[in-house]
């Protein structure tokens, strides 16, 4: 078991992913500045109960680790940051400090390699062509369209799901289910536009 300091958002970070996070408060400056002096990491876990601001939400259990990779000061005076996701975890306990951050006793989830099965091709297919719209640099790269978790993941970042629905898919342990899971979400999709 690991300690680490936890972030509940209203928004999941996939492994991987970066996320844009605007810091105000006065724990979280207290986390950003720790975690700059050290190459620290913290969660972030998408809330389950409470609010982002106050008194500490209760997270879901799994999360994923988040690394600062850029940072700073805007006009209005608050914290920007990008983070990039690296490994899942699952809760196992916390606790509040005294200012009201919350610190989990957190294990770590593995995700195994998993090489993209042909019959989700398509979903691949769906994911180089989003990313050319929004991140066409990454596209081009080749990137990991191979990797079944990758494309999971990346695909589950574009697609216009609902923050339980990504937590859902941050939750599930297998790779192709996921990929089962977001293939009933870009049928759904097609279905409505062609309505």
């Amino acid at each position: 078991m690991t300690e680490l300091p936890l972030f509940p958002l209203g928004t999941v970070l996939f492994p991987e992913g970066r996320l844009g996070l605007r810091i105000f408060e006065p724990r979280y400056l207290d986390l950003v500045s720790q975690c700059l002096r050290t190459d620290g990491t913290f969660g972030v876990c998408l809330i389950r109960e409470g609010r982002d601001t106050g008194a500490p939400a209760l997270p879901h259990d799994i999360g994923t680790e988040a690394r600062i990779v850029d940072w700073d000061r805007n006009d209005d005076g608050l914290l920007a940051l990008t983070v990039h996701g690296e490994r899942r975890f699952r809760i196992a306990g916390s606790r509040a400090q005294a200012d009201n951050l919350l610190l989990g006793e957190v294990e770590w989830l593995a995700d195994e390699p998993e090489a993209l099965p042909a019959e989700y091709t398509p979903l691949a297919d769906l994911l180089w062509q989003l990313l050319q719209r929004v991140e066409p640099d990454r596209a081009e790269a080749g990137e990991r369209f191979s990797d079944a978790a990758w494309v999971g993941y990346r695909l589950a970042e574009c697609l216009p799901l609902q923050p339980g629905q990504s937590q859902a898919l941050l939750a599930q342990p297998d790779p192709l289910l996921r990929l089962q899971s977001l293939a009933a979400v870009v049928q759904a999709v097609d279905e409505h536009a062609g309505e």
